[in-house]
């Protein structure tokens, strides 16, 4: 047990930023929780209500232009103060009385209403903590018995009914077994004796007893019967205790899982203030050298740009060092943590609802600081190098000038990522660069960052290879030249697709008819001429031409594994059916092409056939989705909405598929976003084949894969 005291007084003294007051920068006194959910001291909001009701009433003098609420701001009176909290205090009319000020907390204006302070809450779960601060600073001094005879005795402890302490014999005396007293409830030894009941302000004979989730407040019976709260719904105190409690038992886990990556998070800090250290030592030396050739001449200038540069380095430190600090509080046993902690050790249930909101609002801020980790000032100085070379009749007007180096720009329409990333960068003074460093790293599913990973590029232009499936990648560059570096380009995030990336050509054999379809030499391209006929017979004056879909296939089959593909389809084209299907499928349709594939019967046509409905549950040998006129066109489906707007998508600019052979399940992707339009099972006993069928005019392209020819493609252009 003696391990467990010693713990506890670590994070009691641990958490002490938590426990200063926003206004007078101390410890809390009488705590009260203001409408915006932050605390302060009792005697301070009467000197804030008092400040700003001075301002009011005399416009124009010095104290109605002071500053933010956070300064240190004069005592008033105590008739003043004594005025202010007396209820009923009133103004005449000339001079109303001023509820509302500015919080010390997040700044925000707060209105009292017309209670004033009496209509706040007293936070007693944070005084109790406050006190159990005060008893862990104090630890070497004992608490005295109250009714030992001089000298007294150390107490053992403390009567929360009588309010007193006392040593093991003055207790049994005051305390004796078989009377009222001895039923009293007592504690270890402590100086905070709070009421056991938390009372309503607005009605003061009744206890807190149900939380209204509107306006997110401990209420009594009274508030909801004929009270402001009325029509508002409320939950029983026990039900908000456990919902807030668990709420914050799983933030306190999620820090404590993440400890880990905090840590991590101030390495890299530490690792920025030392290299903002560097180059900043690095800029005075340049400075200082430059400033040496005209030393007569530039001392007076000399002096001011050292400031300048002190300035900044100490600006970024400070930055650095209360970022560092932030999340120092996030570590288990530090500042917010801890202070959770001592939250969760609140037994009183209404105590605990009017505290555990704010702090659950501000362990979720503090989460999410967490996924989008950004340091908070830039390491390069490198708007800080004097220029020299110009005329002395100049030296008057010298400055700091840029160092030639702009920050690089991703071009997100050239950059892709397919079965490797292509990422291409734009500089404007690229001739003036000596390299750039492409930095990328892997975003986890829970938006968790790792560290960077980094290459050095001589181009603009760089394809990276050994990317994890279905992943967030950042990418961002910078540009070097000499010992000076650009700071970072804004970061661009990537998607990979959900499998490997499966390699295939258009078949010239199988079932391939030319009179129809025209394949290019690569055989990666198909486009369809078969709308020409219709054309060409389109100058009688009644066309009876039937036609059909012209299927053709991927040269490759799928037996096992996971596999994705993508492909454009021309927007110009009037129908295109694309997916997969099996091989015993495929020999069906090639045989009687225009019987079985004619669009009124195809059960994923799209088509209002019976079948279609009837059968979607089946699993079937293959699926195909319909592409045409610029638009995508999903499937019907018995659970889901059959309406024509819900089916019908824009055309994505490039379509991928991935097929799950061993699942049986197949699914098309808007590349662009690498988004999840549809997706089915299918029925995967035979080889599968990537398959595509067109009517009328129509193209598809087979997505090029990304390799190393890409490396000087920024060059070439």
């Amino acid at each position: 047990m003696e391990g467990d005291g010693s713990d506890s007084l670590v994070t009691i003294r641990n958490i002490e930023r938590e426990l200063i007051c926003p206004a007078c920068k101390e410890l809390f006194t009488h705590p009260l929780i203001l409408p915006c959910q932050h605390s302060i001291c009792h005697k301070c909001v009467k000197e804030l209500l008092l400040t700003v009701d001075d301002s009011f009433n005399d416009v124009g003098s010095d104290s109605s232009n002071q500053g933010s609420p956070r300064l240190r701001f004069p005592s008033p009176s105590v008739d003043k103060i004594d005025r202010i909290s007396r209820p009923g205090w009133k103004r005449n009319s000339l001079t109303p009385r001023t509820t509302t000020f500015p919080c010390p907390g997040c700044e925000h204006d707060v209105d009292l209403g017309e209670r004033g302070i009496n209509g706040l809450f007293r936070n007693f779960t944070l005084e109790t903590i406050v006190e159990r601060y005060r008893q862990a600073a104090r630890a070497a001094t004992a608490i005295m018995c109250d009714l030992c005879k001089p000298p007294p005795q150390e107490s053992t402890k403390s009567c929360l009914d009588c309010s007193a302490s006392y040593c093991n014999e003055c207790f049994k005396i005051y305390h004796p077994w078989g009377t009222v007293k001895a039923q009293h409830e007592y504690v270890g030894p402590t100086t905070n004796f709070r009421p056991k009941i938390l009372m309503c302000p607005e009605h003061e004979t009744e206890r807190i007893n149900m939380y209204c989730e509107l306006c997110r407040r401990p209420v009594c019976h009274l508030c909801k019967l004929g009270g402001n709260h009325s029509n508002h719904r409320v939950t029983t105190m026990s039900s908000a205790y456990k919902t807030l409690k668990e709420k914050l038992s799983k933030d306190i886990d999620y820090l404590i899982g993440k400890e880990s990556q905090v840590k991590s998070q101030i390495s890299e800090l530490n690792l920025l203030m030392k290299e903002t250290e560097c180059n900043g030592e690095r800029a005075k030396e340049e400075a200082i050298t430059h400033f040496e050739k005209l030393f007569e001449v530039l001392e007076e200038r000399k002096s001011s740009v050292l400031k300048a540069i002190d300035a900044s380095k100490k600006l970024r430190l400070d930055k650095f060092q209360t970022q560092m600090e932030e999340y120092q509080g996030l570590l288990e046993n530090s500042g917010l943590v801890g202070y959770a902690q001592e939250v969760l050790k609140e037994t009183d249930q209404s105590c605990f609802v009017q505290t555990a909101k704010q702090l659950h609002l501000r362990i979720q801020k503090a989460t999410e600081s967490l996924k989008s980790f950004r340091p908070a000032a830039q390491t390069s100085f490198e708007d800080y190098v004097v220029n020299t070379s110009k005329q002395t009749e100049l030296l008057g007007e010298l400055s700091f000038f840029s160092s030639g180096i702009d920050v690089p720009e991703i071009n997100e329409e050239q950059s892709k990522v397919y079965n490797n990333a292509l990422i291409s960068w734009h500089h404007p003074e690229k001739d003036k660069a000596d390299s750039y460093v492409l930095e990328y790293r892997k975003i986890n599913r829970d938006e968790e960052m790792l560290s960077w990973n980094e290459i050095e590029v001589c181009g603009t232009s760089k394809v990276i290879s050994e990317l994890d499936s279905n992943c967030n990648y950042a990418f961002r560059v910078r540009a070097y030249k000499g010992s000076i570096c650009s700071p970072c380009s804004r970061e661009l995030v990537l998607h990979t697709p959900p499998a490997p990336v499966f390699s295939f050509l258009f078949d010239e054999k199988c079932g391939y008819n030319n009179e129809h379809l025209l394949l290019n030499l690569k055989r990666d391209r198909v486009e369809s001429r078969a709308g020409f006929n219709l054309l060409l017979s389109a100058d009688r004056i009644q066309v009876g031409y039937y036609t059909s879909l012209d299927y053709i296939i991927g040269d490759v089959g799928i037996t096992k594994g996971k596999h994705f593909w993508a492909f454009r389809v021309e927007p110009y084209s009037y129908l295109v059916k694309v997916g997969v299907a099996s091989s015993d499928k495929l020999q069906e349709w090639l045989r009687s092409p225009r019987d079985a594939v004619s669009p009124r019967y195809e059960q994923d046509s799209g088509h209002d056939s019976g079948s279609e409905d009837a059968s979607f549950d089946s699993s079937q040998p293959f699926t195909l989705v319909t592409i045409g006129m610029k638009k995508f066109f999903i499937p019907k489906s018995p659970t889901s909405s059959n309406e024509p707007e819900n089916r019908v998508l824009p055309m994505p600019t490039s379509i991928g598929i991935f097929l799950d052979y061993d699942k049986g399940k197949v699914g098309f992707y808007d590349m662009d976003h690498m988004r999840c339009l549809y997706e089915r099972q299918v029925d995967c006993s035979h080889t599968m084949y990537p398959a595509f069928a067109l009517m009328g005019s129509g193209g598809i392209q087979l997505e090029e894969p990304v390799t190393a020819k890409y490396r000087d493609y920024q060059e070439d252009m």
